[in-house]
């Protein structure tokens, strides 16, 4: 059979209609065709494969020819019915729910067919909706950018409830100390519990049962880490958090979450007091905001994006970049022309060549700041790029602001100074014309792919965790602790 024939199901229930149309019994055909009653039922119920010999025997026995039963397409609406319940409750979707298998009989009344088969429909939708895909993530992650940028990303009200908590813990000025986040905790029900078994799906599993918030060893390296994974728990908490009900409300709550902790790390009275006379100064850096509250680097620069416009009247850009030349995660009120694609989603985009955050990976001596003025089309720019190394491997951070305010940043001095006219191709993208001439049918070259911004994340209420681990880890952990 070709692609364009029924398949084994549609089969037997086109036997059965023409069948019982011309008012003809299984005992009458199985005796016409020569099979027993039995097998003629398992093909018209689809679990019987039948020869084209005897295919041809039953098309002559109900009166019909063989193209005739041959044809993909139901014989009738209920028949459609039946065939697309039979397929959805074999899905994997129905079979994971764990119920019963609804067999519809002759008394099987039709609009009953169509409603169970309009719920399957439903069912289905909402998985596949909530299944983050890449279209559903760039497009909730772009909504999010821009409604932050409305906002100058700054959110006043978790300012206060981080300087609130954080002012609890007794913390008075500089780094905040682990002691002074397993205070906090305290404050709000929960203890800190350090575990080497974390499924690795998870940065912190919180026990609400149990008041507890699970971590990673407190002897890994970089203190900053833990301190955020843990203010990042309690921030669901602080801010009343409930289970997510799409994508875009997940990637919202982990963004309120890790502003709260941001926030607590670098509490806004001590932050923009600090800023301000840098500012004052003409001394603003990055490093020195950095080393004063213990964070990492790029922890600073982003919440620098925080109180820069609101507290210290300037607008600017943050973007992190891979080795790769991609946009990874990108931040800008003012007016940076950021690449994006026809949605307007800007991850994993290539940021023009000229740029420091690009250029920065050029350079001999990485250890130090990279300092740029960067003419672009919507103006120039002066900008600090630090290189660093992950996990995934090596990228930059660079934050940046309009040519009039470089005068506040230490590093403006700086003789650097390049021209980019992207998203103009010539700038930086096209080949050379000989080159291109020479080589354009000559190279068929394997793309590297963005494989995290290409594919789904998994379903469920939290994206990417294993439920199954998560559970059995709260069981494995419900004991009292030192057991």
């Amino acid at each position: 059979m070709d692609a364009d024939t029924a398949d084994i199901a549609t089969i037997g229930h086109r036997i059965r209609h023409f069948r019982t149309r011309t008012g003809l019994t299984l005992e009458q055909v199985s005796d016409g065709v020569g099979l027993s009653q039995s097998q003629l039922s398992m093909i018209e119920n689809g679990k019987r494969e039948p020869k084209l010999t005897v295919l041809q025997s039953i098309a002559s026995a109900i009166g019909v020819d063989l193209a005739t039963l041959l044809v993909a397409e139901p014989p009738d609406e209920r028949t459609a019915y039946e065939l697309e319940l039979g397929r959805a409750q074999a899905s994997p979707l129905y079979t994971a729910l764990g119920l019963p298998v609804v067999r519809p009989t002759k008394g099987t009344p039709t609009p009953t067919l169509a409603a169970l088969v309009g719920l399957h429909r439903e069912l289905a939708r909402q998985a596949s909706k909530a299944i983050a895909t890449p279209e559903e993530a760039r497009r909730a992650n772009t909504e999010l950018r821009e409604w932050m940028r409305a906002r100058d990303n700054y959110l006043p009200d978790i300012e206060d409830l981080a300087e609130e908590h954080v002012k609890a813990s007794g913390h008075v000025s500089g780094a905040l100390t682990h002691r002074e986040v397993s205070v906090m905790a305290k404050h709000l029900g929960f203890e800190l519990v350090y575990v080497n078994d974390l499924p690795k799906s998870t940065r912190s599993i919180t026990d609400l049962e149990n008041g507890r918030i699970y971590l990673p060893p407190a002897s890994i390296p970089g203190g900053h880490g833990l301190r955020s994974m843990a203010l990042q728990a309690l921030a669901h908490r602080v801010l009343g958090h409930e289970r997510p009900e799409s994508y875009a409300e997940f990637l919202r709550q982990r963004m309120q979450i890790n502003y709260f902790a941001a926030c607590c790390l670098m509490p806004r009275s001590a932050a923009v007091s600090f800023l301000q006379e840098a500012k004052k100064d003409r001394d603003l850096a990055v490093e020195d905001f950095r080393d004063a509250f213990g964070v990492t680097h790029e922890t600073a620069s982003l919440r620098l994006t925080n109180l820069i416009t609101v507290h210290l009247g300037m607008r600017m850009h943050f973007l992190r970049v891979g080795e790769d030349g991609a946009l990874y995660k990108g931040y800008e009120n003012d007016g940076l022309p950021l690449p994006t694609d026809v949605t307007g989603a800007i991850e994993g985009q290539l940021v023009c060549k000229k740029w420091s955050a690009r250029d920065a990976f050029t350079q001999t001596n990485r250890t130090t700041e990279l300092y740029q003025y960067t003419d672009t089309p919507a103006g120039t720019y002066w900008c600090a790029t630090q290189t660093g190394r992950g996990d995934d491997g090596g990228f930059t951070v660079t934050i940046g602001v309009p040519f009039a305010d470089a005068k506040w940043f230490r590093g403006r001095e700086t003789t650097a100074r390049a021209v980019s006219t992207c998203p103009d191709p010539t700038c930086c993208r096209s080949a050379d014309a000989s080159l291109e001439t020479e080589w354009a049918d000559r190279a068929w070259p394997s793309a590297r792919l963005h494989a995290h911004i290409l594919s789904p994340l998994p379903t469920g209420a939290f994206p990417g965790v294993d439920d199954a681990e998560l559970y059995s880890f709260l069981a494995e952990h419900s004991g009292p602790l030192g057991e």
